[in-house]
């Protein structure tokens, strides 16, 4: 199988650093404009040669560029696998597969823990999903100025909200499609940014679950917490000490932990669901879901 991965920044070396170890996989080509030594690079999409002979797309630029890529691989080749980095896009477009399968980065979907708790929930009825993230900004990035990431720029794709849509992606995976919200989005912190820092949102699903999502680049405290609340029982999971807790209504505990998560252990597992089975990865209906909830909150706070 042959690979042409766009865009070489950090994340882009990371999926190359993953693919490159997968048996299928049996070269890795490159659009960046960077001169990388022993492979082969094409400075844009345009000048690929026989752009055909590749069988997995791999989309890792910045969000604003997705848009273009995409549209540019969907009229120039067919029946081939396109992987997207999330979020699709940095607002709402208008784009339509027909030629190929297209899917979303969304790679906390295959976190072990999530997994189960969505095996948990399956039997149960689900009342409420409340879901809190949160990091500093300027200590995402080490040895990087945040002043000069995208996400603080937000005509690059920047901004809590597109950053951290995992929130918004696995909610919806575990609880239906956001119908109806009210929401928050806006600058409150002293950070030199021009995107939004801080997102908050409550809203019921299309299987009448309430949900309760908060996202910031501001808390001090690195954070990312999901509790799904049912009748029969209260769920917390908690994706930094990778630990999940279920807890019954006589106070019964279950703790359930995945405390040795090699760093690609889910980018692994993401990349051969979309080479094999298919079942747990994001599709693009799903990733467009997220951009239409992500349009309401920006169509909300203009």
């Amino acid at each position: 199988m042959k690979v042409l991965l766009i865009g070489f920044g950090s994340i882009g070396k990371r999926h190359h650093e993953v693919l490159s170890k997968m048996s299928q996989i049996q070269s890795i080509n490159l659009v960046t404009r960077q001169n990388i030594e022993d492979k082969k690079c094409y400075k844009n999409l345009e000048l690929v040669e026989r752009i055909d002979q590749y069988d997995y797309f791999v989309i890792a630029s910045e969000t604003n560029k997705h848009f273009a890529q995409l549209k540019f691989l969907e009229e120039n080749v067919k029946s081939k696998l396109i992987f997207c980095e999330k979020p699709l896009f940095e607002a709402k477009k208008d784009l339509e597969i027909k030629n190929n399968k297209v899917f979303v980065g969304y790679v906390l979907r295959f976190h072990p823990l999530l997994e189960k708790l969505k095996e948990f929930i399956k039997c149960e009825k689900v009342v409420l999903a409340h879901s809190k993230c949160g990091q500093y900004l300027p200590l995402w990035r080490p040895n990087t100025d945040y002043r000069n990431s995208y996400s603080a720029n937000k005509e690059e794709g920047g901004g809590v909200l597109l950053d951290l849509s995992h929130e918004l992606d696995y909610v919806q995976w575990l609880c239906g499609k956001i119908q109806t919200l009210n929401s928050i989005q806006t600058k409150v912190s002293d950070l030199e940014i021009g995107s939004d820092d801080l997102t908050m949102l409550i809203g019921k699903t299309d299987k009448d679950i309430f949900v309760n999502i908060s996202i910031d680049y501001i808390s001090k405290s690195t954070h990312r917490r999901l509790f799904v609340e049912t009748l029969e029982h209260t769920y917390e999971l908690d994706f930094i000490s990778n630990q999940l807790i279920k807890k019954g209504k006589t106070e019964e505990e279950e703790v359930f932990s995945s405390p040795c998560l090699e760093r690609n252990f889910m980018f692994e597992k993401m990349h051969l669901d979309i080479l094999n089975q298919q079942e747990a990865i994001c599709s693009f209906k799903e990733g467009m879901e997220v951009m239409e909830t992500i349009s309401i909150i920006q169509e909300q706070n203009k």
